[in-house]
């Protein structure tokens, strides 16, 4: 198989040669900005709002990337061109954008866009049988430190709490509380509950990353007529959910069917997850979970 192709720094260059320095920002510091998103049918999905999210996260950190969004999405539309031929028909692109202040004393900054392959592999196990969360002693970082909208790499707390996850309740991964232990978020994932008698639910939006997949279920249950809601969770309310949803942009919709060791719905993926599924699927044209489900069994 042929190399791919990613860009850094003003060049096109194989993979294989992306390096960062030990004295750049983003290692030394862990100062880096990042957005993950994926393609549908070869299109990257929502990549407007995910170089607007990523603008903003630079707005933060001071990153001057010499580039504005658009002229960052046309890179991000050529290395599709570029590295689709090596996909397989049918299956889809992965694609990793980061951002650093670069090497004191540098011309400018660090910026890296490369493709990837989905892991249908991790997917297609968590799609059929659910996912599993745990609370742990590990807090989300607080909004002292830096906002909840900045997307960042500086994600030892994630590490840890997945760490203490997998300790407390082998292969599940940690559910985040904040200071004053309400809900956050999943590492690396927005998450949501379902009651029957109150619809879709997720925590505020000033407590969380504003998720660009969050915001799609939220088109989505307006379009479908399914009631959507933001207010403070604990979790008790996450315990005695009808459903409870793991959302992120690459797997778009995960089932949870185990908390904190105890069963979730019917332990089993309800049938919230599957009409969100076929609604999500319907709108980018691509049944992603039988996608998958397909690529995973050829992987």
């Amino acid at each position: 198989m042929n190399e791919t192709w990613a860009y850094l720094n003003g060049n096109y260059v194989p993979a294989g040669e992306i390096a960062v320095a030990p004295d750049d920002a983003g290692f030394l510091w862990g100062a880096t900005v990042t957005e993950r998103l994926r393609t549908f049918g070869g299109q990257w999905f929502r990549l407007e709002d995910h170089l607007q999210r990523l603008a903003r996260s630079m707005e933060i950190v001071g990153i001057e990337p010499g580039m504005d969004p658009a002229a960052l999405g046309e890179v991000a539309v050529e290395l599709a061109r570029r590295n689709f031929a090596q996909v397989a028909e049918g299956d889809d692109l992965g694609l990793v954008i980061f951002a650093t202040p670069g090497r004191a004393g540098a011309d400018g900054p660090t910026v890296c866009l490369h493709t990837t392959r989905l892991p249908h592999e991790i997917w297609a196990r968590k799609y059929e049988r659910g996912e599993a969360l745990t609370v742990t002693p590990i807090e989300q970082v607080s909004a002292r430190c830096w906002p909840p909208e900045l997307k960042c790499r500086s994600r030892m707390h994630y590490y840890l709490a997945d760490r203490e996850a997998q300790r407390i309740d082998p292969g599940s991964r940690a559910l985040l509380l904040d200071a004053e232990e309400h809900v956050v978020e999943a590492s690396t994932a927005n998450v949501l509950i379902y009651r029957e008698d109150s619809g879709l639910i997720s925590p505020p939006r000033s407590r969380v990353l504003p998720g660009i997949s969050l915001a799609v279920l939220k088109e989505l249950a307006v379009a479908e007529k399914i009631p959507f809601s933001q207010r403070d969770l604990r979790p008790d309310d996450v315990a005695a959910a009808d459903e409870v949803l793991l959302t992120s942009t690459s797997s778009c919709l995960l089932p949870v069917t185990r908390f904190n060791k105890a069963t979730v719905g019917g332990g089993e993926p309800g049938p919230m997850f599957g009409r969100l599924v076929r609604a999500w699927s319907e709108m980018v044209g691509v049944d992603f979970v039988a996608q998958t489900k397909r690529f995973a069994r050829s992987g």
